[in-house]
């Protein structure tokens, strides 16, 4: 495929870059669907750097690290040389131009990876990026994807602190420079936005009409897709989850309630807020429920607070609406999904 010209309109641009595949359900692929508005971004960005790290956060399973993987791809054809780090897959790229550099890269990753250090590659690429500039001045780019885990949350600032020194005050002079990097964790997204060191932007799960070309793409029969949105609320991973489970909605819910940690225990402690939260996650906002639960919901993973302005400026791709009550989305906070919220209804009964 010939390189995108960025002459035009980035929107324009989006049209023609190459999508990715993605397999959704086991045995089951497709191109990366919708997200126009995301693809585009992606072109401003090639096109003028980005003069922070872009931290990018969102519902567990809302498309983060597919998204990422289509910057990469997309990146790459716009001429730049590009480290791609997913550490908790053990999946780390090198797309550059210095043969031996990529060779060493790809060298430290097997021993990192043999040792069970894969945190360690996190903090190598900034070597491995001054290895690159230092043969010519290129367009570099390094996208990671939930790296912070692997490094550990408590050294997630200091990693973006130096992303943000690597753009601004570079040992070897670059063309143009973009730096994205995804996070789920709520915590660690708080503790970032407490400096000025990165660009925050939220994520939300897919919209209905890119969804459901997901959704056509599963093979069987299936619940009618209203149906299927009302669960999910458009998230991908719930959407995986669901097929994999029969579409027994039952089992997905009682996974989730055990995964997040819902005993009697927590319930019961919390039980009042819990209560108010599931028929409108806003009262978390203006109720004045206690911050030692909304840090506690929002280490779970199960809501997204302090939602952002609906500007889409603000957002990667599209925002949800301001307030949805079927879906549990608030104006400042929304559950993860549909079934998230379930869990807790689901953890609430049983309590």
């Amino acid at each position: 495929m010939p390189r995108v010209s960025l002459n035009f309109l980035p929107w324009a641009a989006s049209k023609l870059v190459k999508r990715i595949t993605l397999e959704p359900v086991p045995g089951v692929e497709t191109e990366f669907v919708n997200r126009d508005l995301a693809i585009a971004q992606v072109v401003e960005w090639a096109e003028r750097s980005t003069g922070f790290p872009v931290v990018i956060f969102g519902p567990e399973g809302c498309g983060k690290t597919a998204f990422l993987r289509q910057a990469t791809a997309m990146l790459r054809e716009l001429g730049y040389d590009v480290f791609y780090l997913h550490p908790l897959d053990r999946v780390f790229e090198a797309e550059v131009s210095p043969p031996e550099v990529r060779r060493a890269f790809l060298e430290f990753v097997e021993r990192a990876v043999a040792e069970e250090a894969v945190g360690r590659v996190a903090w190598a690429v900034f070597d491995f990026v001054r290895k690159v500039l230092k043969t010519r001045k290129t367009k570099i780019a390094i996208v990671a994807d939930d790296v912070f885990q692997a490094i550990g949350l408590d050294k997630a600032a200091a990693y973006v602190k130096g992303l943000l020194n690597m753009i601004e005050h570079p040992v070897y002079s670059y063309e143009k420079i973009v730096v994205l990097v995804a996070t789920g964790e709520g915590v660690t997204r708080v503790e970032i936005g407490r400096h000025f060191w990165a660009e925050l932007r939220p994520m939300w799960n897919m919209p209905k009409e890119g969804f459901q070309q997901l959704y056509e793409k599963l093979p069987g029969p299936k619940p009618p897709f209203d149906d299927v949105w009302r669960w999910t609320g458009g998230n991908p991973r719930m959407l995986r989850r669901l097929y994999e489970y029969g579409w027994d909605v039952e089992g997905v819910v009682g996974g989730v309630a055990l995964e997040k940690r819902l005993s009697t225990e927590f319930v019961s402690l919390w039980r009042r807020w819990l209560e108010e939260a599931v028929e409108d996650p806003e009262t978390l906002w203006t109720g004045g429920a206690p911050e030692v639960l909304i840090r506690e919901l929002e280490a779970r993973n199960l809501i997204v607070y302090n939602m952002y302005d609906r500007r889409p400026s603000f957002w990667i791709d599209q925002p949800p609406p301001e307030k949805d009550p079927e879906l549990g989305i608030g104006k400042n906070v929304a559950w993860q999904s549909p079934i998230h919220r379930e869990a807790v209804m689901r953890a609430l009964r049983e309590a």
